[in-house]
């Protein structure tokens, strides 16, 4: 079951990682079930937060930014079961290539960057942007599937004992 909308509230300073998981906490907290896990993910780049951007115009900012240099992203993932909820993150550092004014022009017109964390999608049209990575894939993708399992387990250890 996915939130209807959760409104996401503008980063006011802090951790970059503590701002992902209360975004994640917040999606959790939206939604009704006996369990649900919620993610989000932000984009680090000159120790500046960007989220999703709000206009095509603000993508293409964001996307020549990060053009030909390396960036942070960190998705915080949030469990709720019966126990409450529990968050934790993931870090991963994405470098790309240098962008021509037409490759961001192209993308941007594709409305893929609109909805995501620093105006793209790894897993879409803007994989072929990506120079290197360090870190994991999902990470970067939304969904950090080892911060996912270390929470699911933390859970089931406490049921066993």
């Amino acid at each position: 079951m996915r939130p209807s909308r959760v409104v996401e509230w503008p980063y006011a300073g802090g951790s970059p990682a503590g701002y992902a998981e209360a975004l994640a906490r917040a999606k959790v907290a939206a939604v009704a079930g006996d369990v649900v896990v919620g993610a989000d993910t932000v984009v680090i780049v000159d120790g500046e937060v960007l989220g999703k951007p709000a206009t095509p115009q603000e993508a293409a900012a964001m996307l020549r930014r990060l053009s030909g240099r390396a960036h942070d992203v960190i998705t915080g993932v949030a469990l709720r079961d019966a126990r409450g909820v529990r968050s934790a993150h993931a870090r991963a550092r994405v470098s790309f290539r240098t962008l021509s004014e037409a490759d961001i022009r192209e993308y941007v017109a594709s409305g893929e960057p609109q909805d995501k964390a620093g105006g793209y999608a790894y897993q879409g049209g803007a994989a072929a942007f990506v120079a290197g990575l360090e870190g994991d894939a999902d990470t970067v993708i939304g969904l950090p599937i080892r911060v996912l399992n270390e929470l699911l387990a933390e859970d089931m250890r406490d049921h066993l004992t």
